[in-house]
């Protein structure tokens, strides 16, 4: 992949012009380093903070992944003290692979939360994501993992803005399966002094010690009529950017490279032991697939949605076997953002595609370049792509045929799908 990454204006910048979005607290100074801004297609909410370090909606090193969850896990460190976690939780989607490097980095078991029910687990807890596109959140923990213990529980996502779904979560939860202690945490904390304080008056009703753990925190404030802000703005701005112009790549199917047995996912759970297995896989994957990436001028491992931990540690891996070979992630989404080619965006294009999982349903990625790259001279933003595009999905590979079709354009050389096999969880019936 060509071009530079120096952003001529923060991917903030345009949305916080048209949405009068004034950033305040500590973390101003680092907020657009590490975040933009985009508009979302919900009438539920007007923007979107779109992380540079989750891997999900932008290309990032896997390395800075990981790097982000580790950080989270410092910080819920720092909170607990001397007490050990008892259980790490992770909202899907876009914090399950955030919440997983952080279990890791607290030695911790963890779970997440999912959308892809399994029919032959017991749901153990259900709750809603109120300002979300998709709001059901389900835990089906099996095995070792259980939402019973005595040690504090922690709930990660990626960002904070008021609290409320964490809070109806650990009030699900401690009706069910009480715990001593609570910690929340994010990598953002954008909370408005007044969310906080109702934050804490929510948490004193609920009778339990919460403790929030935030990497950064950076309040956003909005006027008052900001959805119809949002509404105009969509219509202000450009189109989002077309396909890349030059052939579509070759398609390489990878199968059998992850062993059976192994889960890929916490989505049932998994014990630090579960998760060293997992890393080890990945990095045996890592190993057969560098030879057939050597030579590229640039990779993109892409997980799809839920499925985002094990492609993070299989491109560290990959990074680490191809040293001359810049090596970026991102995620598949369900997520539904406004597009538009603008260089002070978040969000400069959207690509559909059946959700590998369930074809009948729709799925998107966004951007699948970084949407700060200058390109060469001459050349527009949109014929930016990587050589090979490296897709990690835990779907058979006839169901991500649509995905990988419209994926194609956007390798210069080969789109290599590698499909995870979806180890039955330990109590299935």
């Amino acid at each position: 992949m060509t071009g530079t990454l120096a952003a001529p204006v923060p991917l903030s910048a345009t949305v916080a012009r048209l949405l009068d979005v004034s950033v305040t607290g500590p973390g101003r100074a680092v907020f657009a380093d590490w975040a933009g801004l985009a508009l979302r297609d919900n009438p539920r909410r007007a923007q979107l903070v779109v992380s540079r370090v989750l891997g999900k909606h932008v290309p990032a090193a896997p390395a800075d992944v990981l790097a982000a969850g580790a950080a989270v896990g410092d910080a819920v460190a720092a909170v607990l003290g001397p007490d050990a976690a008892g259980l790490v939780i992770g909202y899907c989607e876009t914090a399950t692979g955030l919440g997983h490097a952080a279990a890791a980095r607290l030695g911790t078991a963890y779970l997440h939360t999912t959308r892809r029910l399994h029919a032959g687990v017991p749901v153990a807890a259900r709750f809603e994501e109120e300002h979300s596109h998709a709001v059901g959140h389900a835990l089906q923990p099996t095995g070792e993992v259980s939402l019973a213990g005595d040690g504090p529980l922690v709930l990660v996502d990626d960002e904070l803005t008021s609290g409320r779904t964490v809070l109806n979560t650990i009030a699900e939860l401690h009706a069910h399966f009480p715990r001593p202690r609570y910690v929340v945490a994010a990598l953002l904390d954008a909370r408005t002094p007044e969310l906080t304080a109702a934050f804490a008056q929510r948490a004193a009703e609920l009778g339990v010690r919460v403790d929030v753990a935030a990497v950064v925190a950076a309040r956003l404030t909005f006027p008052a009529d900001v959805l119809a802000r949002a509404a105009a703005a969509r219509a202000e701005l450009p189109p989002p950017a077309p396909l890349p112009s030059g052939p579509p790549a070759a398609v390489v199917p990878h199968p059998g490279l992850w062993p059976d047995g192994v889960p890929a996912t916490a989505r049932h759970g998994l014990t630090p032991a579960g998760t060293a297995r997992l890393a080890a896989a990945a990095d045996a994957a890592a190993a057969r697939l560098a030879p057939g990436l050597a030579g590229s001028r640039g990779v993109l491992v892409l997980g799809t949605e839920e499925l985002m931990y094990a492609p993070a540690v299989l491109g560290d891996r990959l990074a680490t076997r191809l040293p001359r070979t810049p090596v970026l992630l991102q995620s598949t989404t369900r997520s539904p953002v406004h597009a538009a080619d603008d260089p002070g965006y978040a969000v400069r294009r959207t690509v559909a595609f059946p959700a590998p999982d369930d074809p009948g349903r729709g799925s998107l990625v966004h951007n699948l370049a970084d949407p700060a790259a200058v390109p060469p001279p001459g050349e527009p933003w949109s014929d930016l792509r990587a050589d090979d595009v490296v897709v990690v999905a835990d779907a058979p590979a006839a169901d991500c045929a649509g995905m990988v079709a419209a994926l194609r354009p956007f390798a210069a050389r080969a789109v290599h799908l590698v499909t995870v096999p979806g180890a039955q969880p330990e109590g299935a019936r």
